[in-house]
Order: C-alpha cells, then sequence, then structure tokens
C-alpha cells in the first residue's frame, strides 16, 4: 500500500505516533488510508449539504475496511461571484484546487480518493488532480438543487438573472423580482438546470469516474446519501483491483463524454474543462473533435435554460445511462470501456432505459441531428470560439450585425440596462479572456439581460471571456486568440459588421485585410487590471481558451 511509506516500519514510529494523536487506533492505522477530498463550505449553495456527503462515504469505506481521512479544497459559487472583480477569480480556482489535492494527496501518502465535489470550478479540477495523481479514485457530487415554483412554473436562478432585465425594461416590479429571488433557489445542491455545476457532474458520470445517477439524483432526495455510502464501499474495490483514473479517463471515454455533452446540450464551459482534463490525462484532444463528434450526435435534451425542463426531470427520465442507452442504438457508443463500478459501460447501461421520451426525445425524433454545442472558426477565431447552439434561438442562427464594442463586462451592462443596445447589434465584450481578464469571467448578467429585455432573439454576443451554463440565446465566447494576445476581437471598431453563421461553424469580423493589418500596427495592449497576488502570477501563466485555459508547461 502507498500509505505503507508513512507507517511501516521501525523509522516511522514518529508518524504512528501523529496518526494516534488522531484517535487512530493500531487497526485503523494498518488498514488502506482513503483521503476524502471534500470541498464543503458554508457560503456555496451546491457544497452546503457535503459534509452529509461526506459522513455517507466515510461509513461506506468503514465498512468495507478502509481508514477514511478528509481534507478539504476550496470552492467558489460562480452565482455569488457574477459581475465584480470575484468571477475573474473563479476559474483560477480550478487550478488552486487541482495543486491542493496533489499537494496533500502525496504529503500524506494515500493509497486512494473520494472526490466530493459540486459546483463549477471544483469538478474538473478535482477531475484534474485525479488525473495527475492517478490513485485510485471515485467521484460522488452533493447533487442537484430542486427547481423553484413561482406563478405556478418551475423556475432557477436563470430567471432571477434575466428578471433583472426585465426589471430595468418595466417588464416586472420591485415586488415582483423579490418574489423571484425568494422561490428560485428552494434547496441546497448545484443550481437546478443544466449550468456548468450539472454538465461537469454528469460528464463526470459520463467518463466513468462517477457511479450512475452522480449527475442526476437531486441533493435533498435520500438516494443521495445511499450513493455516497456505496462510493465509500466502492473505492475499496477499486483499491484491491488497482483500477486508477488513467485506466477510465482514455480517449474512447472522453469521445463518449463528448457525446453526452452533445446530446444533452451541456455548458460551453464543458468544452473548456474536457480540454483541461484530457490535458492532465495526457489524452490528445482538441477543437475540432468536438465539432466532429457534434455532427453525428442527436441533441435529446433541452434542460433549462435552453428548455423548460430541470435536472430533476432528467433524473425521472433515466439521467446519464439512460441517454447512453439510447445512443448506442447509434453505435455511437464505445461500451467496452471500464468505469469506477469495476464494470464496463455496456454493462452498466444494460437495464437503463428512458422512462420518460418527453425528457429525452429518442433517437429517431431528436431536437435537432446534431449536437448542443458548436464550435465556430473564422478571422475572428482564427483558433477557435464556442457557443451553446441548442439555446440560439432559430432566428439568430445565421446574423450579420452591427459591433458594438466594450472593454468591459461592467461598461457592456451599464450599455445593456441603459437600453442603448438595440436590435441588429452584436454587443462585443473584450479583454476578458483567460490572460486579459484575467480570468475569463462568465458573462450571465448582460445575457441574462438582454433575454430578459426581450433581445435574444434580436442581438448578439461575443467575447474572449466565457458564459454561464445559464446563458441562453446566441452567446458566443472562448474567442481565441483573446484581445490581451492581440487576437481580431481587440482590432474590431464601433460599427464594423458581424458575420455568424453557426451551422456553417463561422465568425467573421467583414474588414478588409489590410485595413485590419493597419489597426494591428497601432494596437497595444492595455495595463492588466490585477497587478498582486495570485491572479497576477494566473495572467503570466495561462494559456488561450482554445487548449482549456491550462498554464503553460
Amino acid at each position: 500500500m502507498k500509505s505503507d511509506l508513512a507507517k511501516v516500519g521501525l523509522e516511522k514510529a514518529p508518524h504512528r505516533s501523529l496518526f494516534k494523536a488522531l484517535g487512530l487506533t493500531d487497526v485503523e492505522i494498518n488498514r488502506p488510508m482513503i483521503g476524502i477530498v471534500n470541498s464543503w463550505n458554508e457560503i456555496v449553495p451546491g457544497h452546503i449539504n457535503l459534509d452529509k456527503i461526506s459522513d455517507a462515504v466515510k461509513a461506506g469505506v468503514r465498512m468495507a475496511g478502509g481508514t477514511p481521512l478528509e481534507f478539504n479544497t476550496i470552492g467558489v459559487c460562480d452565482g455569488i461571484a457574477m459581475n465584480h472583480t470575484g468571477m475573474k477569480y473563479s476559474l483560477g480556482s480550478r487550478e488552486l484546487i487541482a495543486d491542493s489535492v496533489e499537494i496533500t494527496a502525496i504529503a500524506h501518502a494515500f493509497d486512494a480518493l473520494v472526490f466530493i465535489p459540486n459546483c463549477d470550478k471544483v469538478v474538473p479540477g478535482m477531475l484534474m488532480a485525479a488525473a495527475r495523481l492517478n490513485l485510485p479514485s471515485i467521484f460522488i457530487s452533493g447533487g442537484p438543487m430542486l427547481a423553484g415554483l413561482f406563478k405556478a412554473k418551475k423556475v432557477s436562478v436563470t430567471q432571477v438573472f434575466e428578471g433583472v432585465g426585465e426589471a430595468a425594461a418595466g417588464k416586472m416590479d420591485a415586488v415582483e423580482l423579490s418574489l423571484l429571488e425568494d422561490h428560485a433557489c428552494p434547496t441546497c445542491g448545484s443550481c437546478a438546470g443544466m449550468f456548468t455545476a450539472n454538465s461537469m457532474n454528469c460528464l463526470t458520470e459520463a467518463l466513468g469516474m462517477g457511479l450512475p445517477g452522480n449527475g442526476t439524483i437531486p441533493a435533498v432526495f435520500a438516494e443521495r446519501i445511499r450513493l455516497a455510502k456505496v462510493a465509500g464501499m466502492q473505492i475499496m474495490d477499486l483499491l484491491e483491483k488497482n483500477i486508477r483514473p488513467l485506466d477510465i479517463m482514455t480517449p474512447a471515454a472522453f469521445r463518449n463524454a463528448i457525446h453526452i455533452d452533445m446530446a444533452i446540450g451541456c455548458s460551453t464551459n464543458s468544452v473548456l474543462h474536457l480540454l483541461a482534463i484530457a490535458h492532465e490525462a495526457g489524452v490528445p484532444l482538441d477543437l475540432d473533435v468536438f465539432n466532429e463528434i457534434s455532427e453525428v450526435t442527436p441533441h435529446l435534451c433541452k434542460i433549462s435554460p435552453a428548455g423548460h425542463h430541470h435536472m430533476e426531470d432528467l433524473y425521472v427520465a433515466g439521467g446519464v445511462q439512460a441517454i447512453y442507452n439510447e445512443l448506442d442504438k447509434l453505435n455511437l457508443i464505445a461500451t467496452d470501456v471500464i468505469t469506477v463500478t469495476g464494470k464496463t459501460l455496456g454493462e452498466n447501461i444494460a437495464t437503463a432505459v428512458v422512462k420518460d421520451y418527453e425528457v429525452i426525445r429518442p433517437v429517431d425524433a431528436p431536437y435537432s441531428a446534431t449536437g448542443g454545442l458548436a464550435v465556430l472558426f473564422g478571422n475572428l477565431a482564427e483558433e477557435g470560439a464556442v457557443v451553446k447552439k441548442s439555446a440560439v434561438d432559430p432566428d439568430m442562427m445565421q446574423y450579420e450585425g452591427i459591433a458594438r464594442v466594450f472593454n468591459s463586462e461592467e461598461d457592456a451592462i451599464e450599455a445593456i440596462l441603459k437600453q442603448r443596445i438595440k436590435g441588429g447589434d452584436v454587443v462585443v465584450i473584450r479583454y476578458e479572456g483567460p490572460r486579459g481578464g484575467p480570468g475569463m469571467r462568465e458573462m450571465l448578467t448582460p445575457t441574462s439581460a438582454i433575454a430578459g429585455m426581450g433581445l435574444d432573439k434580436e442581438v448578439a454576443l461575443i467575447t474572449d471571456g466565457r458564459f454561464s451554463g445559464a446563458t441562453r440565446g446566441a452567446s458566443i465566447g472562448h474567442i481565441s486568440p483573446e484581445a490581451a494576445s492581440g487576437g481580431v476581437i481587440a482590432l474590431v471598431q464601433e460599427g464594423d459588421r458581424i458575420r455568424i453563421d453557426i451551422p456553417g461553424k463561422r465568425l467573421e469580423l467583414l474588414v478588409e485585410e489590410d485595413v485590419l493589418a493597419e489597426r494591428k500596427a497601432l494596437w497595444q495592449e492595455p495595463e492588466p487590471t490585477i497587478k498582486t497576488g495570485y491572479m497576477k502570477r494566473y495572467a503570466q501563466l495561462v494559456q488561450s481558451a482554445n487548449t482549456g485555459a491550462v498554464f503553460k508547461s
């Protein structure tokens, strides 16, 4: 056992003494030591219940003969961090989470790890750590929040963000908005739509790193606690069989997960994170693969914000495993890959069937024949840009408009809320990329304001930043190269025309090349907005979004 490095032999008497200071008996010390990586805290709604998940995991580990030892990582609530400086720190937390797990796991010689994430950057950060460490590992998330109820309709935090735009446009008064905010987030858990947190928890299950149900069982259900106990027991089986993350997270498993991504219509952030996880796993993956898989994968689900269904509906309909079973009818899935169940994906999905074809469409009657995400290229995005096309109105799939240029999210929000943006505009928000932001902020506030004001079928938004999974509309992010690196988005001027062709996978600035060359010669990189601390160092290390915003080697 790896933990023998810290507990076996005459020279390890001091180490054993320190373990005994924890209250461990000789029997517990002699058992496999299982690190319980918990991101519990009291500020993130998706994490407030993770103490209960951890207790259940530890019970499972003990039942199966292991000694669980818990440690913590940080976590950021993107909703609370949204539209202020705090959002600059969200993506950067992913690398800190991976690093902190690596440090603690190696320093204390754990034999195996159980990861307990729930929200946006915590899931990929932990997956990156699992790949890097390659110790037997399993994931058990805290589960999704239930949808709220407002005016007899299911709602989530999306409707509150959009309510701000409605209030600014005079379509909702302050009393209504207050009632909406009271009812939109009724339980603990990751926010109730197919936003980034739930996208990544579903993709963790799809990769084979979480047990069936990991992505969809609601946070408040007793079934979630039972699943946590099973995860605690199952890590001992993975340890005994020496099944490790790199045995599971293979090229075939990543392709399977991308098929699920396209079938569900996950957050655009899933592209960013899958690239980063694959990088840690040593699996070749680039943006072209996403388009390739999207072309053959039917879009089967419209979960909020793309449609009116929520995570609880996907759970009842059969979840990730049922979607896999449906996709397997088209022979799209590699069913021989191993998963944390110790079985193959094919064995896992053998009895998983779709229970509600209103929520999960059959493969012969999909919402569309192609997937929910698209990667665009063109002179405005030479290295790619990403759009959640499943949440774009059909009238906006091909669109040409006039550039309205803003050098920060704040400037754009002010213009939107003061109703300076009109139909036919393309809002350009730049210097918000991984390096330029720094931190590649999510743009949920401007996109929600546009939607709330009823302009989402008339106005597009493009950015070198990124979007929350709660964003809908013609919102194109991850533009690479970013403005701070001298990408063409830095050269756009007010009044330029921009052409968006989502079916054709193109994003073009309709300006002659000689004019762009003249603008490029005059361009100067602006001063960084954060000049001290972690995000200063982050900006010096981070690469473009098309790499997954990973650090330079």
